[in-house]
Formats: C-alpha cells, sequence, structure tokens
C-alpha cells in the first residue's frame, strides 16, 4: 500500500518460487491458481501492517498487463470487485512502467525526464519516462530477455530454478575475466542475448568435466557479459555516436533508474554504481522492490490518476500491454 507522496506504507510479497522450482520454471496454471488462493490474505496483510482500514482507502490500482494471462485475470477481476463494492476508483496500470516508477520510492522527488532500464525475465527495455509524462521505448531485445538469459544459462550450468539469482550466488566466487564471452550486441539502442547464451552452451559442452571452480567462474563470466551488456546500451543512450547507429539517445539525462527483477543482481548493481554513478543520479530500488510487487504498483497507479485519471469499469487484463 502507498500513500500520497508517495509513501510505501506496506508492501506484502507471497513468492512462488518454491512452487515452480521442481518444474525448473514457471508453470502458468498453478501461478494462477496460487494467486486465487493468495491475493485476499495478501490484501488482508498489507491493509494490517499499514495500520489501514478499508474506509481510509481512496482509490485501488491494479496491473492490467503485461504477463500471464491467467494471473493478470485474477487481480483485474479481484481489484475491479473491490473497487465497485467499495464505491472507489480503479487505476488499471503496467507493471513495466511500475518497475520506472518504483524508483520514487527510494526518492519522491524524482521527475521526468529519466532513463530508465526494466530488465526482467520476459524483458530486456531501455526507456525515456518523458516531461510529458510518457514513456518512449528507444531499445529492447531482439530475442532473450536477460532474466530469460540468467535462467537458461542456469540450466545449461546444472543450477536450480529460479536461475538469476542462482548464477549471481556462484558468480560470487568465480572469475569473471576466466572466460572471454562475446558481448551481445544489437542495432541501435538494442539488446540482443542469444548469442551469449549459445556461447555458454557450447563452452560446457566443450568440456568433459567441470570442476565446481570452472563451474563458478562460468558463471561469473557470464554474468560478466551480461551486464556489460546492459550497461552499454544505457551508457550509449547517455552518450550516443551517430556512427554507431545510436542515434536515438538524446544526450545526458538527470536521472537514471535500473528496475525489474534483474536488478536486484549484486554485480549489476555495482558495476552500474561504478560506470553511471558519476554520469547522472542514479536510483536502483532495493531487491524487495525489483521484483513484481504490490508498492510500486500503487506508485504507478498514483501516477497515472494524477495524469489521466482513474478508468472507466469494466477493463479488460491485456498480456501484451506495454507501457502505457
Amino acid at each position: 500500500m502507498v500513500a500520497d507522496g508517495p509513501r510505501l506504507l506496506s508492501n506484502v510479497i507471497r513468492s512462488q518460487d518454491a512452487l515452480h522450482a521442481p518444474y525448473g520454471g514457471v508453470v502458468p496454471e498453478l501461478a494462477a491458481r496460487a494467486h486465487l488462493q493468495t491475493l485476499v490474505p495478501v490484501i488482508e496483510r498489507a491493509l494490517e501492517e499499514a495500520g489501514t482500514r478499508w474506509e481510509q482507502i481512496d482509490a485501488v490500482g491494479v496491473t492490467r498487463g503485461p504477463g500471464l494471462i491467467g494471473c493478470l485475470l485474477v487481480g483485474v477481476n479481484l481489484g475491479q470487485a473491490i473497487a465497485w463494492a467499495r464505491g472507489l476508483p480503479v487505476i488499471g496500470v503496467s507493471h513495466l512502467a511500475a518497475h520506472v516508477y518504483a524508483g520514487l520510492l527510494e526518492d519522491e522527488q524524482v521527475r521526468p525526464p529519466v532513463l530508465g532500464l526494466v530488465v526482467s525475465g520476459g524483458h530486456s527495455d531501455l526507456i525515456r519516462w518523458q516531461a510529458n509524462g510518457e514513456i518512449a521505448v528507444i531499445g529492447r531485445t531482439r530475442d532473450d530477455a536477460a532474466g530469460e538469459a540468467f535462467d537458461k544459462g542456469a540450466r545449461i550450468l546444472g543450477l536450480p530454478f529460479p536461475g538469476g539469482p542462482a548464477i549471481d550466488k556462484l558468480a560470487a566466487s568465480g572469475d569473471p575475466k576466466a572466460v572471454a564471452f562475446p558481448r551481445p550486441r544489437a542495432p541501435g539502442l538494442d539488446f540482443s542475448f542469444s548469442g551469449v547464451k549459445t556461447a555458454l552452451l557450447y563452452e560446457v559442452r566443450k568440456r568433459k568435466t567441470i570442476s565446481e571452480q570452472e563451474r563458478a567462474d562460468l558463471a561469473a563470466s557470464y554474468q560478466e557479459a551480461i551486464v556489460d551488456a546492459l550497461l552499454q546500451r544505457v551508457e550509449a543512450a547517455i552518450f550516443p555516436s551517430p556512427l554507431a547507429g545510436e542515434g536515438q539517445g538524446g544526450g545526458s539525462v538527470p536521472t537514471i533508474v535500473i528496475g525489474g527483477g534483474v536488478a536486484r543482481n549484486r554485480r549489476l548493481r555495482e558495476a552500474a554504481q561504478a560506470r553511471l554513478g558519476h554520469l547522472a543520479r542514479l536510483i536502483i530500488p532495493p531487491p524487495e522492490l525489483c521484483t513484481d510487487n504490490a508498492a510500486m504498483i500503487g506508485v504507478a497507479a498514483l501516477i497515472e490518476w494524477d495524469r489521466r485519471g482513474p478508468d472507466p469499469a469494466p477493463f479488460d487484463a491485456d498480456p501484451s500491454l506495454g507501457f502505457s
């Protein structure tokens, strides 16, 4: 729950990692059922932790998309049902935009223009939150997203689900320079991670056995390649090079926000601070606000309510929704 400011009142997260771990990935039907079973208890706990009564709620914010349609439908229908029952306005938002807006929970003075990097299991997007309040996508993945590349890389290395945190943990004891994996490149400010994933697969296949130290070195080197590729594109957006086809960058920006599940990665946070911290105000929300969470949806609802007002109900979930 959030209050105007924005101020964080409570943020209850019910992880499904243990539920999906035996399958090595998210099972959509199981995810939707778990949403159905846990949403009401989570909302009740959020109200309790915030010390808030239903009579004090002014509006309901809910994720319209993107994501798994079953999970989205559970949330959208429950959000609108609560709004109807309580006579409250309801605001449907994009959880991608919410990853950028989560930066306001770190610094409520953040205002556009903002350069944002949203990195998750399904998305690697470079955006500009513009002075008029709109979000323009200036770079996106051409194939695998960064989070997907981490998950697939973890499977190649024989690591458990979820793969991103597993690689991050193992890489801490590895040498990031042990293997010179290629830095993924794509036209303009876009991303591509299929090449480095294939390079990891070939590197593992050519070795008859892999010691635990070699596995850690591979994880660290693979992680370094992905992190480097992400930050290269952010730097290119700040200092565009027309000769490299990066003219969409548009010059320096006062604030950079990095969000999404991959923003929990230890190496990405360290490297971003070292490479970008002196170029602009760098905001990376704490790890619990980088994964999908209700707090960032609340902030997004506040921003969208001010920008365009509440949504006319009923409205549908949109699994392919972009940033608006």
